[in-house]
């Protein structure tokens, strides 16, 4: 495991993102923390050197991404064993769209995370936090590397092939624990949040 500094306050990150010239986003002193988490990741995972580049364009996208993560929460199931798979990889789907919704805001660029990141939910949880997103959530985390990577419980599976560990998880437990994903990328992001009979439902099942 790649050991980090504390992680960078978002507020803060985003606060020297908006004063930093457009030619140089990182600049020394004000961004030193940040950059350097960053660089430790990238070394860690092999991944081209990234710089932060905060834009309307990317702000549009990351309020589609989080949309779309709502959109994709798994509302109910898996109603029989054979829908276990399915309900994880659509969680998985989720996951992603809402971590990508924090990284494309404080300007990851699109095309860097779909080549260095892709379908590791890890690995778009690390770099999140690394960059204020500071969710350090330990059964989040376990979690994100049970669906990492989320396409392999939408793969076919022949001859007596095993499934993947699914580590344990309930289906209300992997709820749970994406509804707080959620709700934490809503809050960071300041996107508005889509009134859902699948929130109402879940907050009251906290309730009861």
């Amino acid at each position: 495991m790649v050991e980090l500094a504390p992680t960078t306050s978002r507020r803060a990150l985003l606060g020297a993102l908006t004063k930093a010239p457009a030619a140089a986003v990182f600049v020394p002193h004000i961004l030193s923390q940040s950059e350097a988490m960053l660089s430790t990741l990238c070394d860690s995972y092999g991944d081209e050197p990234v710089k932060l580049a905060r834009s309307k364009a990317g702000r549009s996208l990351s309020r589609e991404r989080y949309q779309r993560a709502e959109e994709f929460f798994p509302r109910e199931g898996p109603i029989t064993p054979a829908g276990w798979s399915d309900f994880l990889y659509t969680a998985g789907i989720s996951v992603q769209l809402g971590l990508s919704a924090h990284l494309l805001d404080v300007g990851f660029p699109d095309v860097w995370c779909a080549r260095y990141i892709g379908l590791r939910i890890a690995k778009s949880l690390a770099y999140a936090n690394a960059t204020g997103f500071n969710h350090e959530c330990p059964h989040m985390a376990r979690l994100a590397l049970v669906l990492t990577p989320y396409w392999k419980w939408n793969r076919p599976r022949q001859f007596g092939e095993a499934q993947p560990d699914d580590g344990g998880f309930a289906p209300d437990e992997v709820r749970m624990l994406l509804r707080a994903l959620l709700d934490h990328a809503q809050r960071v992001t300041g996107h508005k949040s889509p009134r859902s009979p699948n929130r109402r439902q879940v907050d009251s099942g906290r309730s009861a």
